[in-house]
């Protein structure tokens, strides 16, 4: 039987041309699968979800498998932030503690293959370096490269995955102070780069102005 992959918004699916492409020639009814997909992902609302429909053509018959969402769905839904950020090296996007890795690594480790719980939270401590978050107030490549040389074995062998409020508190303070500096410190270069590209356009206007008048000026005879 066929098998439909899909990723949706978790108890948001909507009709749209890919489903109808893929559904409409075997007659299968796009509103009971809306319908049964938003209802079997109703618990990932606001995050999107892997759905696989196994479609029997003949009888028109379908069933739906949910799947674990991806671990950088799973981090924004951690810090109430709806993307990463799309300058890495230079604006962080949130601060992620131990805590809060530990709890995701231990939700995908069955399909990360990874060979422990501390090889998982590695594995979702990379995702933070695409995503632009800090972890424990540093870069993730920082934070990985402590996570391997075990400065975290102690909470990762406790499973331990709820962080104190204090603790959050803490995270979210530095990560404001640091995100206000990077957001200044942004605006500062490039309000220099339009400063430099507003005298590189004066530059060549006055260039052209000189060409001008000498392809103006009168020859002697």
């Amino acid at each position: 039987m066929p098998i439909i992959k899909l990723l949706v918004e978790g108890g948001s699916m909507s009709p749209g041309p890919t489903l109808s492409q893929q559904l409409g020639p075997m007659g299968i009814n796009m509103g009971q699968v809306i319908s049964q997909v938003n209802e079997a992902t109703k618990e990932f609302k606001g995050l999107k979800v892997p759905v696989a429909l196994d479609v029997d053509p003949g009888t028109k018959e379908f069933s739906v498998q949910v799947f674990s969402p991806p671990v950088s769905e799973l981090l924004k839904k951690e810090l109430g932030i709806e993307k990463g950020s799309g300058e890495q090296a230079k604006l962080q996007a949130g601060n992620v503690s131990i805590e809060q890795l530990i709890s995701i690594a231990k939700t995908k480790q069955p399909d990360l293959l990874a060979k422990d719980l501390k090889a998982a939270v590695l594995s979702v401590a990379g995702t933070c370096t695409s995503l632009g978050l800090l972890i424990e107030n540093k870069l993730a490549p920082e934070a990985c490269q402590e996570i391997k040389e075990g400065k975290y074995d102690k909470e990762i062998q406790e499973e331990k995955t709820e962080e104190s409020p204090e603790k959050r508190k803490k995270l979210d303070a530095y990560f404001k102070q640091l995100h206000a500096k990077q957001e200044q410190q942004k605006k500062a270069e490039e309000e220099a780069a339009a400063a430099e590209a507003e005298e590189k356009a004066k530059a060549g206007e006055g260039a052209k102005q000189e060409e001008a008048q000498e392809g103006e000026a009168p020859s002697g005879e």
